[in-house]
C-alpha cells in the first residue's frame, strides 16, 4: 500500500502502520542509547527511556513485551548495558 507523509515522502507499507520510514530516519537518536532499529527506539521512548542507566529500572522480559522490541534490539541494549558494568533489573 503506497503511502506519503506529511512531509511529501512517498512509502509502501504492507501493514496499517502510518509510521514514515524517511522521517523516522532523519530524527535525532536519543543520546546515551546504542543503535537500534526505530520500532525499538519508539518502544522505548513510549516507556520514557532516553538513557542506557535508564534500562537498569526494567526486567528483560517486560521490554522484550514491549511492541516493537525484538531479540536483535535487546541483546545490544543487553551487551551496551554490560559495556557500562550494569544489566537490567533481575
Amino acid at each position: 500500500m503506497d503511502k506519503v507523509c506529511e512531509h511529501g515522502h512517498q512509502f509502501y507499507k504492507t501493514s496499517a502502520c502510518e509510521v514514515c520510514p524517511t522521517c523516522e530516519a532523519l530524527k535525532p537518536r536519543p543520546a546515551g542509547l546504542p543503535k537500534i532499529g526505530a520500532p525499538a527506539t519508539r518502544a522505548l521512548a513510549a516507556v520514557g527511556v532516553t538513557e542506557l542507566t535508564q534500562l537498569t529500572e526494567f526486567r528483560e522480559v517486560d521490554l522484550a513485551h514491549l511492541h516493537g522490541m525484538g531479540p536483535k534490539a535487546l541483546g545490544i541494549l543487553k551487551m551496551a548495558l554490560a559495556d557500562h558494568g550494569k544489566t537490567f533489573r533481575p
